[in-house]
């Protein structure tokens, strides 16, 4: 079967196209008007920012070919922004061109307390019996990622809705016209099936109106690949302690990137981080191996990728510069959803909070503008400052711990550091994620260099002290040793997901069974049984 893609240039369509040739079929790139109303079966993966999409669309002239094919209910499946599209407008795009305005009703930004994007796996409640859902189980869950909701005016186009805080559309249907909120191709198997669907079934259209409800969004759980090049130059995956990777003068070796990837996936990981935390010779654009393992792991692993390491501005030994953008984008069509950035945004926010004004040219505002603000993590990489009283360190976030420091202190702040936690600086973790929620970011990687490498469980306090003061999502991340950190962690603060990479990566603590103790303490987690 040939499936004819719409890749307008924006984000990762390089799982859509794995998902696709793993099913058996082929892809055929949209290049010219005509190649759209030519489509058998037509698929709109949306990246991004609905603005610059709908602009480029409107460039390319297919903006028209677009609405006649779907005029002629051909059949047609929209991913995020894609389905997003066959509404009159959004929010986030005060361009005034014209939207493909299929369905009546518009696009508006998340109203909650919640954080906001709504990102992770949550449950679809299915209004309709469609052929697209045929054999996907219920209270089956789905990833999403988006700031941004569609509110259509006719309730016949619902397909599902989801809850967050409250009930949204999350996928609609008229007759072969499909669209998606979240992302089949990072669903898993059960997102593989759908697109299997779509592909396969003869007739799409759905039969008659259902109620199967389902439940809500899940905790995330998260394995990091901290990756760099050994002393041979293979390049392989690592664990520190307190950030210090090496075992009696040799690099750790904890084994190969795209199988410990892939097995992370068949073990149920709801997401899968790389760290790439090798020196870099020049830029990371040349530093291929990473590339090749994105493109390697996006073939077998349907689930999000996030790739952190060397995301910045350069100039190379030839003289020639690449900007921040350049790199994200060579990574994201390589196979990532997202990418993290840690260093770099310390010197951002404290230029930032100097001048009080966005320039709009930083990595984290660059990034944001043209994928979306989902697909910018702040890699924050923090470290304990124990202090008497609040008056000791008055520009910073102090708070009143429960664990004195060794002088009996009674009091600290959150020292963020750069350079792999080599050097200080003098700007507190609270500021540091604020500032990047001001500038665009989606996410915060929330690391602790006191915790990292002693399994004593996550740093509680701190992870407090941030997801209190922003309203993007939180990952805990440094010193899980047990399934119980994890509880501890989701029971006793808001953060969103949690990461883990030694105890995975040693088979200490198998990703199924901290989901299993999860869901045994009445904490939503997506099965993968």
């Amino acid at each position: 079967m040939m499936i004819t893609l719409l890749d307008y240039g924006a984000g990762n369509v390089r799982s859509v196209v794995n998902a696709i040739e793993k099913l058996g079929g082929k892809i055929k790139p949209v290049t010219k008007p005509s190649d759209i109303l030519d489509a058998e079966k037509l698929l709109f993966p949306g990246v991004g920012n609905y603005e610059n999409m709908i602009r480029i669309l409107t460039e390319k002239n297919y903006i028209a070919p677009l609405r006649e094919y779907l005029k002629a209910d051909q059949p047609f499946f929209g991913i995020c922004l894609g389905m997003q599209a066959l509404f009159e407008g959004s929010e986030e795009d005060v361009s005034g061109n014209e939207s493909l305005s299929m369905f009546k009703g518009r696009v508006n930004r998340f109203k909650t307390d919640l954080a906001v994007p709504h990102i992770g796996w949550n449950g679809v409640n299915l209004k309709k019996d469609s052929p697209v859902f045929k054999d996907v189980l219920p209270d089956t869950k789905f990833y999403f990622v988006h700031s941004y909701h569609i509110v259509p005016e006719d309730e016949s186009v619902v397909l599902t809705t989801t809850n967050y805080d409250y009930e949204f559309v999350s996928s609609v249907q008229q007759g072969n016209i499909i669209g998606t909120q979240f992302h089949p191709e990072k669903s898993g198997n059960a997102g593989i099936k759908l697109l299997e669907n779509f592909i396969y079934q003869k007739d799409l259209r759905a039969k008659k109106a259902v109620d199967i409800k389902a439940k809500g969004l899940s905790k995330r759980i998260i394995a990091c690949l901290d990756v760099r090049t050994n002393d041979q130059g293979d390049l392989v995956v690592t664990k520190g302690d307190q950030y210090d990777v090496r075992d009696e003068g040799n690099v750790r070796n904890l084994g190969k990137p795209v199988e410990l990837a892939k097995r992370y996936y068949e073990e149920g990981a709801d997401e899968i981080t790389f760290l790439n935390i090798t020196g870099f010779r020049d830029f990371p654009l040349k530093d291929m191996p990473m590339i090749k393992v994105l493109e390697q792991t996006s073939k077998n692993v349907f689930v999000p990728l996030t790739i952190g390491g060397g995301i910045r501005d350069y100039t190379d030994s030839n003289g020639k510069t690449y900007t921040a953008l350049d790199v994200a984008s060579r990574y994201f069509r390589s196979g990532a959803d997202k990418i993290s950035i840690g260093s770099d945004a310390v010197d951002i926010a404290e230029q930032y909070l100097k001048t009080g004004k966005k320039t709009g040219k930083s990595s984290i505002e660059e990034i944001s503008r043209v994928y979306g603000n989902q697909a910018v993590v702040i890699s924050v990489d923090p470290k304990r400052v124990y202090v008497n009283s609040p008056d000791d360190a008055k520009k910073h976030h102090v708070i009143k711990t429960q664990f004195p420091g060794p002088n009996n202190e009674a009091y600290c702040w959150y020292q963020c550091t750069v350079q792999g936690g080599r050097k200080t600086r003098d700007l507190d973790a609270v500021a540091l994620a604020k500032a990047c929620q001001e500038l665009g970011a989606g996410e915060i990687l929330l690391n602790c260099i006191d915790k990292d490498g002693t399994n004593s469980g996550f740093d509680l306090e701190l992870i407090n002290a941030v997801r209190n003061a922003v309203c993007i999502p939180v990952i805990a991340s440094s010193g899980a040793g047990c399934e119980d950190h994890f509880f501890q962690v989701f029971e006793k603060t808001s953060a969103q997901a949690a990461l883990a990479a030694g105890i995975f990566h040693r088979k200490e603590v198998p990703i199924q069974n901290v989901k299993n103790y999860l869901l045994e303490r009445n904490i939503e987690v997506r099965s993968t049984i």
